[in-house]
């Protein structure tokens, strides 16, 4: 079971957009103080049957389906590692090390590729991070090249028809190694070519509003020429409503998929809401954060 968590490391490099992050009682924003409060609530994500999360290098929307200008990358413009940012990874990727935790960790996000140069920063910057963790060994660490590879990206290597060829160079660093993939939409069945050469599947089921379309995203991504029976992982899904007789957590499982609870702060909502927004409370204390973790601890048996 999974949770979308991919904040983890967030920072906003634009001195003029950063103080919208700032946290409420220091009326400041601190991405130390971010990735400490993420490890330091990791534990008890696990104690309810959390064994996965999903982080990416650069971050996802700050106010869940809102970008602007912010600027949130591990890499710089010609694909380079920024080292605070691998400083606040390595400490997330030993305590999920520690717990016995899956990272499935991202790549690129739509609205920061843009600040990558041109395509061949975006091989650098999947060449540097790929020998990264090559170096260091993590066996924890799950690849998703980018999210929702058919979303704006500005670079065609990171869209549907040619996504394929960086989770083949990944797959090619390692020696197959390390298991690689990327993700689609809500609702959006994955394609051939990437079906081909992934190790496992991701799908998204925001805008699936009835559960009986969960289950079908499963069976039609079981039907595209290509899927060879790899694990089917939901990574982001924004339903909800865990004590209904029906619900899209319990459709997944149901099809022996993986689900991910996606939660980020709705208009006038508080600093607890969320898991995306940013200023990020990443502990367990908002309604719908208590209903998923009772909800996973009680599936688990944890």
């Amino acid at each position: 079971m999974n949770s979308r968590m991919v904040q983890g490391i967030f920072d906003d490099l634009n001195p003029e957009t950063v103080d919208v992050f700032k946290y409420p009682d220091t009326q400041k924003w601190d991405a130390n103080r971010n990735t400490n409060e993420f490890i330091a609530n990791m534990a008890e994500w696990h104690k309810h049957g959390l064994l996965a999360f999903s982080l990416n290098l650069q971050g996802g929307g700050p106010f869940g389906y809102k970008n602007h200008n912010w600027i949130n990358s591990t890499f710089d413009e010609k694909g380079n590692l920024r080292p605070a940012y691998m400083a606040r990874l390595e400490k997330v990727l030993n305590k999920a090390d520690d717990l016995g935790m899956v990272v499935i960790l991202g790549y690129f996000y739509f609205r920061q590729d843009e600040d990558l140069e041109d395509e061949i920063a975006v091989l650098n910057a999947t060449e540097n991070i790929t020998a990264w963790i090559l170096q260091k060994g993590y066996k924890n660490i799950l690849i998703e090249i980018n999210n929702e590879c058919n979303g704006p990206y500005d670079h065609t290597i990171l869209t549907q028809p040619r996504v394929h060829e960086l989770i083949q160079r990944v797959k090619k660093m390692s020696n197959n190694k390390l298991l690689v993939t990327t993700s689609y939409g809500g609702g959006i069945i994955p394609q051939e070519n990437v079906l081909k050469v992934s190790d496992f599947i991701l799908i998204h089921g925001n805008g699936v509003h009835e559960p009986s379309g969960i289950t079908d995203m499963v069976e039609k991504t079981k039907n595209v020429a290509g899927f060879s029976n790899q694990p089917i992982l939901f990574t982001e899904d924004d339903h909800f409503d865990f004590d209904a007789d029906h619900y899209n957590f319990k459709a997944a499982i149901e099809s022996y998929a993986s689900w991910g609870y996606f939660d980020f702060r709705l208009d006038g909502e508080g600093f607890e809401d969320g898991y995306q927004s940013v200023p990020i409370d990443w502990g367990i204390n908002s309604p719908r954060k208590k209903a998923f973790f009772k909800k996973l601890k009680e599936i688990t048996g944890f």
